[in-house]
């Protein structure tokens, strides 16, 4: 990787994290609530709050991140909206949505009078909260109900039915003008909504922008979003794929060597997770885009972030383990080092678990629920799905043991290749014969695998044979032509060194055993060197008029009636045949 590349990256994170800080601020705001006591006094402190608040944006002609005016009257408006029933990644953005279209509606359709909307003395003339917990502003259908469970309980709030519906209601009324006599009113404020950033610098950009880039729309978005949703798009994946190739670079080169600096590299996981959230914050907060964009966006950043806290959390574990292991009274070979493995590979499937339930849970998908449903009325469709949950069960397996990686050479069941792809379900390799076979994970995971990828070196073992009749003068001198050709021999490791025997006597040859170590294990590199090696010993044989013991032929000659051909065995003597 260039130095000006890595520049850019590093460029792109801190502007990410620098533009990102309002988003982190604006939750420590404290604001006054709106009262939701009633229907009057929410409906009254809503109109009021997004009037406040459109007048404090025309100044500048977007809202301001680090204006706590601003937030202040945001949250006021956002009190005012029900929003327990959705994921929590959309609430805010489902909320503000929705504030600004039914405040669309309320500049076009007339309120009726302040005091002819139920309060507090009213609700209780009707009978008490239990009769009244539900109203319906006359000539629309948007209602007010008082909410039963959650954070704002017994407060008068936009029902959720409402808010799913708010922008249908609005795009119904669209067309209509806007009123010209009652409260003050907010005109373009949808329009204003979809189309202004929330930063001086952007929105200042796209004031002088076109009108065909400003306002002009694609799939429900203004052209310059597009633009500035792509690049944003491009740095963060960038950003991800570079912080999760240093990580294998570094980790892969200090694991069991640099303890300290390996468990440091935890940190680019975390900042991978980062990426996305500050993403997430940019295309919301400064490229304002809305509606199912932005849905969309929110859910794809936040499922990479719950599968980055996955990797975080073996990432974890691994390196807890690997610490552990590495101390003194350790043995790194025993049992306890295996025990304390498998301990942290346990550890991490369950912390795994409870990260995908809480990120789905986030995210508005029930896990926890699926899981009892499952276990409670599934049990016919656990049976049939039993060959999907096994191969799913091998995926996570192949994850906490790694007994390969893509790219490895490995040999199962006669299938001799190099792994091309791990999926969910299979394995693909591609084996030496250019074929690709696909293999289920489940089997993998249960079955033996021999990774010729990590093997350390390549043994050759070999017997010269040597016929019966050659002088042990001759017989000696070969062994120890074989022992220099091997000495300090190419490739040679000094805790692997040669080995020449001679080994047997069999009925047809005398055998010297020949085993070699070649390393490291670059097989064309080896059977360059065998080659050398056979030429050299074939060469020193000659001039000491050694010679090879060579198969035995044996001739059967038979002739019946039938005129049978000649029947011809080669009998080879290294098999004593």
């Amino acid at each position: 990787m260039n130095r000006r590349f890595r520049r850019i990256f590093l460029l792109s994170i801190a502007y990410f994290t620098l533009h990102s800080a309002p988003l982190f601020a604006q939750q420590s705001q404290q604001s006054s609530a709106t009262d939701t006591s009633s229907p009057r006094s929410m409906l009254k402190g809503f109109v009021d709050s997004c009037n406040e608040l459109h007048q404090l944006i025309k100044s500048g002609n977007y809202f301001d991140l680090n204006n706590p005016d601003h937030l202040t009257v945001e949250k006021r408006i956002l009190d005012c909206i029900d929003v327990n029933k959705l994921p929590a990644f959309e609430r805010r953005e489902r909320a503000g949505e929705a504030a600004v279209c039914l405040k669309e509606i309320f500049d076009r359709h007339e309120l009726p009078p302040w005091d002819e909307i139920p309060d507090i003395a009213a609700i209780e003339a009707a009978g008490g909260f239990e009769k009244l917990s539900l109203w319906r502003i006359p000539g629309t259908r948007i209602t007010i109900e008082r909410v039963e469970e959650g954070p704002q309980k017994h407060e008068y709030l936009f029902s959720v039915g409402t808010v799913d519906r708010a922008v249908e209601y609005f795009h119904d009324v669209e067309a209509s003008p806007y009123r010209t006599e009652g409260p003050v009113t907010s005109p373009d404020f949808y329009k204003w909504y979809i189309s202004t950033p929330h930063n001086s610098f952007v929105a200042e950009i796209v004031r002088r922008s076109p009108d065909r880039m400003r306002f002009g729309r694609t799939f429900g978005l203004t052209n310059w979003k597009w633009i500035g949703l792509f690049v944003a798009l491009f740095i963060a994946v960038a950003s991800m794929a570079i912080v999760y190739r240093w990580y294998l670079a570094i980790a892969s080169r200090t694991r069991g060597r640099r303890m300290l600096i390996y468990s440091a590299t935890i940190v680019f996981p975390v900042v991978a997770m980062m990426v996305p959230f500050l993403f997430e914050s940019f295309v919301r907060d400064y490229l304002t885009i809305r509606g199912t964009p932005l849905y969309i966006v929110s859910f794809c950043a936040n499922a990479t972030a719950t599968l980055a806290g996955v990797i975080i959390v073996f990432a974890a574990c691994t390196r807890v383990a690997e610490a552990i292991i590495a101390s003194p009274r350790v043995n790194q070979q025993g049992l306890n080092a295996q025990l304390i493995r498998i301990g942290s590979k346990l550890t991490s499937l369950a912390l795994a678990v409870l990260v995908l339930l809480i990120g789905g849970q986030y995210l508005g998908i029930p896990v926890a629920t699926l899981l009892a449903s499952a276990g409670i009325g599934g049990l016919a469709l656990a049976l049939g799905a039993q060959d999907t949950l096994k191969t799913l069960f091998g995926t996570l397996m192949l994850m906490a043991d790694k007994p390969f990686r893509v790219g490895e050479r490995i040999i199962f069941k006669g299938y001799d290749g190099v792994v091309e792809d791990i999926g969910l379900r299979s394995t693909r390799l591609r084996l030496l014969t250019s074929h690709q076979v696909t293999i289920p994970n489940d089997e993998l995971a249960r079955s033996d695998i021999e990774n010729v990828g990590r093997r350390q070196y390549i043994r050759r073992v070999t017997d010269f044979h040597i016929p019966l009749d050659t002088p042990s003068g001759k017989v000696e001198a070969a062994a120890e032509i074989l022992r220099a050709q091997l000495d300090n021999h190419e490739g040679m490791n000094s805790d692997y060194p040669p080995r020449v025997y001679f080994v047997d006597i069999l009925p047809t040859a005398f055998t010297i055993r020949v085993i070699y170590w070649y390393h490291p294990p670059n097989y064309w590199d080896y059977l360059a060197f065998g080659e050398k090696f056979n030429l050299a010993v074939f060469h020193a044989f000659e001039d000491q008029g050694i010679q090879f013991s060579l198969p035995r032929r044996v001739t059967h000659t038979s002739l019946n009636s039938e005129q049978a051909p000649l029947d011809v065995r080669m009998l080879d003597n290294s098999s004593g045949g």
